[in-house]
């Protein structure tokens, strides 16, 4: 996502899809009482107060970095799919048919005989293009030719709506060329940080080392990859930088950037991609102006050896085994995994990735239960009036900018379960030739991107597959997207109480509505164009209160001395905690959230909680925590549960949080937008 949301809700049974039983209601318990941790008071950890049995005695397998909820929920997804691939690539379909695309591609890529065979003659003929180049403008003729391949190296090109004309699509250039997680992990000197360095070092060298280079030569041409990447990580802006949607757009005229990055060649450069463009997007200016002089400063030499080692490094995972495990020994070191996935489960991230919306159709037709998508859209409208409402009830913004927040809530789009219109991929697959399938599915998939540019978006399109564990908001379109992957047990059940559902899915709808008006989403208006719709007060109130959670999350611990970082995600952490309140106040509009009866012994509000509790149920290797917190935009779960129920007030009525409980706030300190 942008703003992509993972999310679990309950578990508790075989974590099998729904399965389509409208006319008998399953005995499904949804809350498990013994697994509450009852020595733990809920106003001091709430997180482990319902977690916390399970977090104490859940194995995390070798081959993976975390169990539970979240992204991990994948996990028992994939397996749901490698089902499917095994039965179709077991029997001919017809030539062109999705069933065989998906079929033997699966097949081509688990004949590891013939992979490990062929060792890396697949790629020699791109190594040999490397090797002949002999100039710069040869140099950026291969960077531009590998875009065509959806490989990226020096160039980071994606077409999308224009930020401030959602109407037409236009190219998109932004800061790239590195091969570590994050630009700072070139700078920091902590003993985490040294060790995924080297292992990025001994990573690299193992690839020329593969490709015939000899050892010690190995070791000098991996420093001086890195030497490039290092240079290029100081142009680079921070993560927290790149949330001001506004500084990063700059749309400038391709004669003027032909003047001013001459090595570059932008003309020549959009011309090959067939891009008919006077100006493009350049989202980090300083990236390019250090590529530009670093292009002429650098030996060419130099050059060819980094492209070869991002060339290498983009295909390992498709060459034979020494070059995946190469790809895994420095993975393994990030994330804390000590063994590989099953070779079927490689190929089930692979065709997924690549075929996902064909193998897509095969998982909805299988798996999907249509009345999941009539009930989620009830709830999905149920929020929005919910939210409507809280709007209304805003003590810190006006009237005329509630009008405008009103009006983009319910200009937003709603996709649900799958698109109505399936993307097709025009190859060929043949069952004998993996890497031949590979190129020719990131050469469509690239095609596919390119050919949109100076089109008008497509509403239809999606862009993540229907199998997927996920949710997400675009702000360009301003569309929520509820795939079919999230839309059963234990997310949500047809036949679960409401506190469960809303506390679940309610929970995951709530926030990507919130996303629309988060830090990035409340730049944008209700069609999609980053245009002020704020009075200038109402903005500042805004930011003010953004900060005070920006500043809360700040002193939220994970791992030792590591900290949340507040204004790296203070989009996703405005997300949940708006969506607590959301969530609950139409939860509050059925009749179970205006009963007061009992199920299991809790309270619906007390269900309610539970259910949000339950939705991050989480446990992760140390080495992929300190990744994620450096990386990604959302809190670990533990303050994706803690941090919002310490702003809620009816968390506080329905377990009777008292002061002196280690996460009370008293009701001044309760940070509450909307």
């Amino acid at each position: 996502m942008k703003n992509l949301l993972f999310v679990l809700f309950i578990l508790f049974i075989s974590c099998s899809p729904q399965e389509d039983t409208r006319d008998t209601k399953p005995v499904r318990k949804f809350v498990e009482v013994s697994e509450i941790d009852t020595s733990i008071k809920p106003g001091d950890n709430f997180f482990r107060y319902v977690n916390g049995i399970w977090y104490d005695t859940a194995k995390i397998a070798d081959d993976q970095s975390g169990v539970g909820s979240y992204s991990f929920l994948n996990i028992p997804q994939k397996q749901l799919l490698e089902d499917i691939l095994e039965e179709v690539s077991a029997i001919e379909h017809t030539a062109g048919s999705l069933e065989q695309k998906v079929g033997d591609f699966y097949a081509s890529g688990m004949d590891t005989e013939t992979i490990d065979a062929r060792g890396f003659e697949p790629i020699k003929p791109i190594l040999e293009d490397i090797h002949a180049i002999n100039d710069l403008p040869a140099l950026m003729n291969f960077v531009t030719e590998e875009i065509k391949s959806n490989t990226q190296s020096l160039v980071s090109l994606g077409i999308s709506p224009d930020a401030e004309n959602s109407s037409i699509n236009i190219a998109h250039f932004s800061q790239t060329g590195l091969g570590l997680p994050d630009r700072d992990y070139y700078f920091k000197t902590d003993s985490s940080t040294l060790g995924i360095q080297q292992a990025y070092l001994e990573y690299l060298a193992t690839l020329f080392e593969l490709t015939g280079t000899e050892g010690p030569a190995a070791n000098t041409e991996a420093a001086k990859v890195y030497a490039i990447e290092k240079k290029l990580a100081e142009s680079h802006k921070t993560r927290i930088e790149r949330r001001i949607v506004k500084e990063n757009y700059h749309k400038m005229a391709v004669s003027e950037l032909d003047q001013i990055h001459p090595n570059i060649g932008w003309s020549t450069m959009l011309a090959q991609l067939e891009l008919n463009a006077d100006s493009v997007d350049v989202r980090q200016p300083a990236y390019y102006e250090a590529l530009d002089k670093m292009l002429k400063a650098v030996p060419l030499s130099d050059w060819k050896t980094y492209i070869k080692a991002h060339t290498l490094s983009s295909y390992a995972e498709v060459l034979s085994k020494p070059f995946e495990d190469a790809s895994f020994a420095y993975e393994k070191v990030i994330s804390g995994q000590s063994s590989q996935l099953t070779r079927a489960q490689q190929m089930v991230q692979k065709v997924d990735r690549q075929l996902g919306f064909a193998l897509g159709q095969l998982y909805v037709k299988r798996y999907f239960n249509e009345d999941a998508k009539k009930r989620v859209l009830d709830l999905v409208n149920n929020l929005q009036k919910a939210f409507e409402s809280r709007i209304n009830k805003l003590d810190w913004m006006s009237d005329s900018t509630k009008t405008q927040a009103k009006e983009k809530l319910y200009a937003i789009t709603k996709k649900i379960g799958y698109p109505d219109e399936w993307r097709e991929y025009d190859v060929t697959i043949d069952r004998d030739k993996y890497f031949e399938n590979v190129l020719a599915l990131r050469r469509d998939q690239s095609k596919y991107q390119l050919d949109k540019f100076g089109k008008a978006p497509n509403k239809m399109e999606w862009g993540t597959t229907p199998s997927t564990v996920t949710a997400y908001y675009n702000p360009s379109l301003n569309e929520i997207v509820f795939p079919a992957g999230i839309l059963q047990y234990p997310y949500f059940d047809l036949y679960a109480d409401d506190a469960i559902n809303y506390g679940g899915i309610g929970m995951v709808i709530g926030h990507e509505l919130t996303h629309a008006f988060d830090d990035q989403g409340a730049q944008y208006d209700k069609d999609g164009n980053v245009k002020n719709w704020w009075t200038d007060a109402d903005y500042e109130k805004f930011k003010g209160k953004t900060q005070q959670l920006i500043e809360r999350y700040d002193t939220f611990t994970v791992l030792d001395s590591v900290h949340v970082k507040g204004a790296m995600t203070i989009g996703e952490n405005t997300a949940d905690n708006g969506a607590l309140y959301i969530a609950y106040e139409a939860f509050k509009l059925t009749e179970q959230g205006q009963d007061t009866t009992k199920i299991d012994g809790f309270t619906p509000d007390q269900r309610f909680c539970l259910s949000i509790a339950r939705i991050w149920r989480v446990k992760t290797r140390d080495e992929f925590l300190r990744t994620y917190v450096n990386t990604n935009s959302h809190s670990p779960a533990v303050w994706r549960v803690n941090g919002p129920l310490m702003n809620f007030d009816p968390f506080y009525t329905a377990f009777n949080i008292q002061p002196g409980d280690a996460n009370y706030k008293s009701e001044e300190e309760r940070i509450k937008i909307w």
